[in-house]
Formats: structure tokens, sequence, C-alpha cells
């Protein structure tokens, strides 16, 4: 939609009306919009491809800031969208429930791209690194195969992980991934697997992969 300036903007925030959190707003010819994603002053291409997808695929209303330092991507809102378009997870809940959402999106791929015997080479690789890395509440191969199918957003319990296997799933994801594709291009829209999460939910997973070890492989 636009591709502007800091100079054409007015950015500040707003308290959540859920948590003790502040909210970044920006604001351009009485139009509000929500950051979804920030880039490092390197990642121009990333940034432009996400603004792509977004407004040319997915038809929403967004800005792409250009500054010196970085870029960010922001979508359109109306600011009494706040109070439904947010969730009600902890922030380690919002992580477990992305990298979820990520690997059963990278799950249908390979079943639909590969065909199902590579889906269930697949789901045994998986199980596999879940158990041997001693996952909690991965107990079996049945209980592996089932965060491959269960949609994460209607878990009324998600596993009782931490921050650490978030990282080492997604490390491994990839690496699996990369093995079955034969390249990384897999990983490169990660936004838009992640439509379907309340998009404060969704801005917090993509801030937090951008700034942890796991930026240059899901970006």
């Amino acid at each position: 939609m636009f591709i502007l300036k800091r100079q054409d903007v007015e950015i500040s925030s707003i308290q959540h009306p859920k948590r003790d959190q502040q909210v970044p707003i920006l604001y351009y010819q009485e139009l509000t919009f929500r950051l979804i994603s920030v880039f490092k002053a390197n990642q121009e291409e990333e940034a432009r491809a996400l603004w792509r997808e977004l407004t040319d695929n997915r038809g929403k209303a967004c800005v792409l800031l250009e500054e010196p330092e970085r870029y960010s991507v922001w979508g359109k809102i109306r600011l009494e969208q706040l109070d439904s378009e947010t969730g009600s997870h902890s922030k380690t809940g919002i992580l477990i429930q992305a990298s979820l959402l990520l690997l059963q999106a990278v799950y249908i791929d390979i079943e639909e791209l590969l065909g199902t015997r590579q889906a269930s080479l697949f789901e045994k690789d998986i199980a596999e690194v879940l158990l041997e890395k001693q996952f909690p509440q991965v107990s079996s191969s049945e209980t592996a195969r089932n965060l491959l199918t269960t949609n994460p957003l209607q878990l009324a319990k998600l596993p009782a992980w931490q921050e650490n296997h978030v990282i080492l799933l997604l490390q491994e994801l990839h690496r699996l991934g990369k093995g079955y594709f034969g390249n990384a291009n897999f990983a490169k829209l990660v936004a838009g697997t992640l439509q379907d999460m309340p998009s404060g939910e969704r801005s917090h997973f993509i801030s937090w992969l951008n700034q942890s070890p796991l930026s240059k492989l899901w970006q």
C-alpha cells in the first residue's frame, strides 16, 4: 500500500487493553497501523518480500517503513480492534503456538509437494527429535504425531515447553525441512504461515524471531 520514510509518519505507543505492555502504533494521513515485523538494515529484500506478500497476495493494507537502521512492516488497524485482535497466551505460550504452526506448515508442504510416503518419514523424524531431546509432554511417537495434526490455535492447553525448547524445535525443523526440500526456501515467508494468529501475538513472535539466533534460518 505505502512505502514511507520516517519523516512521513508519526509513531507512538498506546497501552494494551489487557496486558502490561505498550503497543507501537504508526499514524499516516489519519490512518492507523500496527507493527507486524521489524527487519535489520541489511534485510531490505526480506522486508520488501513480506510487504509484497501481505499487500499483493493477501490484500492487506500495509506500510513498509524505511529507516536508516531498520525496515519495518505495519498493518492497518482500527484502535478498537486491539481488544479483539490480541490473544491471551503468555509470551512463552505465543512462541510455542507459533512454532507448532510452522511445524504443521512444513509437514503439510511435504505431504502436498513430496507425497504421503515422505510425509510419513517426516512424522518419524520429528518424533525422534522430540523424544531424543526429551521435550516435556512428548512421551511417545503418537503424542509427537498429534502435534502435527492438532490445530495449536484450538488447544485448550499448550505443551509445557520453555523458550529453549522452541529454539531447539525450530533449529531441528529447519534442518529436516532443508533435507526434504533440498533447500531452505520453505522458511522464507514465516508471516504468511502465521496469519491465523491474533495480530499482537504474531507480531510478538516475529519480533522475537528477528532478535533470536534463529533469524538467519527463518527469514
